[in-house]
């Protein structure tokens, strides 16, 4: 609980500090993640149904889910595939990520 606290209070602390180059370096580590493979590079069009559309959710949603998914507070679903994905992604780059795809529409 105290981590997940401490993940969404750095997303909203960068998030606020940077801006659009955050959102910049947000799309970058979307793509090089892999994140398109699976919720479409427009993430609202995802590659099967299975797979949920995340665009334009709000930052703290998406910072929790991928920290839950991370943490293994999550493993319902699709989850496992992208748990292995996460596992070395950073909280600042968790943030990034979230940032980017809550501000697509």
């Amino acid at each position: 609980m105290k981590s997940t606290t401490l993940s969404l209070a750095l997303a909203a602390s960068l998030l606020t500090l940077s801006g659009a180059v955050f959102a910049d370096e947000g799309a970058d580590l979307y793509t090089s993640k892999g994140c398109p493979a699976c919720h479409g590079a427009d993430a609202k069009t995802p590659t099967t149904p299975a797979y949920p559309k995340i665009a334009g959710q709000s930052v703290e949603y998406l910072t929790q889910q991928i920290t839950d998914i991370k943490s293994g507070a999550r493993s319902n679903g699709q989850s496992a595939v992208m748990k292995a994905i996460v596992a070395g992604v950073s909280d600042e780059d968790i943030a990034k990520i979230a940032a980017y795809v809550a501000g697509l529409e």
